[in-house]
């Protein structure tokens, strides 16, 4: 599809419509909240820029090109004077003191949020269904769920409520929900987009990413929520991706896949079937395709959520009722802790919480804890001998089809497994993009760390070949 961004740009600038008639239609789209994707529309905040923008306009001012483009905003970033909920009971009623970096980048850009997106609770999911706000449907077929944990914000984009939507990526909550509503989705490197002002899930995974309908609007959010920031000492400076560049996919000569992925008895045929298409289709344009090794998917997951929960266990630590959120009054301040955390988080969450803290206690942190880390420095270790033998590495985003709307929070192993195929590239800090081609739930092209100017390129190419 062609870039959503420049279109609309070139229409304000011709007033071929207003920024707020443009603003009105997408509240008019969101507010039926037909598949769940809502939890707080920002109409009065969005009316004001929009009439801001068509000021300039008829000042006879150019127009960034961000400016007047309305996008969403996954429910757990800070939006200062809004709801920030994180879907959750505990934070119901909690308003933003501040702006979140990434936000406020695309603020001063003159884009305009228009909702907060519906999530689960906390991030903690794989389907968006771990909400107060309802299950997110998903927008090829509601009956299904809408991928998760940033279900709300892919689905929006899918449905043409948001030109682009900012979601958050731990273990794949951009990528999933991404191919699962046949849309765009980019995990960046690890550290290129600050995460001051994101509700921490897993701080050494968490990612802030754009989705979208087009690689050149990918492109364009990427490059302005990029770059150093003072509050997030994990950030770094990094490289402007010119539209120019992404033409140029002569430095890509070897493609690689991971077999035991192919290989494994989880796969769905059709899934397989497909993904072995595409790599025949690549062949066919002359670019050298190797199989490569790497870890059981049991194993990739069971390190991944074995680290996130100890993080989050600690993230969470902080949620009390104390200083912010629903307070709930026990006999005395233990008391009043424990109700409040256990009235108020969701069983996902618990779960995690709970989970974590057995990680991280006293005679199984070794056991457990350690290997963990022991088994991420030797993932990256393996990602760094794949990219000294191929250029960039393809893969199914899921092993399976999206399931009906219910039967993930019947089986949460079920669910932990439907990440096997995201979560190595998070643990690797690799930058990672879900295209909506190649499977039923799309395709993974990934890239060595701060080469995101690849992937893009590589998904420019796919564009025309598959």
């Amino acid at each position: 599809m062609e870039s959503q961004i420049h279109k609309i740009h070139q229409q304000l600038m011709d007033k071929t419509f207003t920024c707020t008639q443009l603003i009105q239609e997408k509240l008019e789209a969101l507010k039926p909240n037909t598949h769940n994707t809502v939890n707080s529309l920002l109409d009065e905040l969005a009316l004001e820029l929009a009439a801001k923008v068509d000021a300039k306009i008829e000042n006879g001012e150019t127009l960034g090109i961000l400016e007047g483009i309305p996008f969403g905003i996954k429910d757990v970033y800070m939006l200062q004077g809004t709801y920030t909920t994180a879907s959750s009971d505990l934070l119901k009623h909690y308003k933003s003191a501040y702006t979140a970096t990434a936000i406020q980048k695309l603020l001063d850009a003159g884009a305009i949020p228009v909702v907060k997106e519906n999530c689960d609770s906390f991030g903690h999911g794989s389907s968006s269904e771990n909400t107060i706000f309802g299950a997110v449907k998903n927008a090829l077929n509601p009956d299904l769920v809408g991928g998760g944990s940033s279900g709300g914000s892919a689905v929006n984009v899918a449905l043409d409520y948001t030109i682009f939507s900012i979601g958050g990526d731990t273990g794949g909550s951009i990528r999933q929900p991404a191919g699962y509503n046949g849309v765009y989705g980019l995990k960046p490197t690890y550290g290129r987009v600050s995460r001051y002002g994101l509700m921490a899930y897993a701080s050494s995974t968490d990612c802030v990413g754009p989705i979208a309908k087009s690689i050149e609007d990918v492109r364009i959010v990427l490059n302005v929520m990029s770059g150093k920031d003072v509050k997030d000492q994990t950030t770094y400076e990094s490289k402007v991706i010119s539209k120019a560049h992404l033409s140029n996919t002569e430095a890509i000569k070897t493609v690689g896949y991971f077999k035991n992925f192919i290989e494994s008895e989880a796969i769905d045929d059709q899934i397989k079937s497909d993904f072995l298409a595409t790599i025949e289709n690549i062949k066919a344009k002359g670019i050298t395709v190797k199989p490569l090794d790497f870890f059981d998917a049991n194993t990739l997951v069971s390190t991944y959520y074995t680290l996130a929960m100890a993080e989050t266990a600690s993230n969470l630590s902080r949620l009390d009722g104390t200083n912010y959120g629903n307070r709930i009054e026990g006999e005395n301040l233990k008391e009043t802790y424990m109700v409040t955390r256990s009235e108020n988080f969701s069983e996902e969450t618990k779960r995690r919480i709970v989970g974590g803290n057995q990680v991280l206690s006293q005679g199984f942190s070794d056991e457990i804890y350690l290997k963990g880390l022991n088994l991420r420095d030797q993932i990256i270790a393996n990602f760094e001998d794949d990219f000294t033998k191929v250029d960039i590495i393809v893969s199914p985003v899921t092993p399976s089809t999206p399931p009906k709307i219910g039967d993930s929070l019947k089986d949460p192993m079920a669910m932990y497994l439907s990440d096997a195929y995201t979560v190595g590239f998070s643990l690797g800090e690799l930058p990672t993009l879900t295209v909506p081609q190649g499977t039923a739930t799309g395709l993974q092209i990934t890239a060595a760390k701060n080469n995101d100017e690849l992937v893009l390129k590589f998904a420019n190419f796919l564009k025309d070949t598959i």
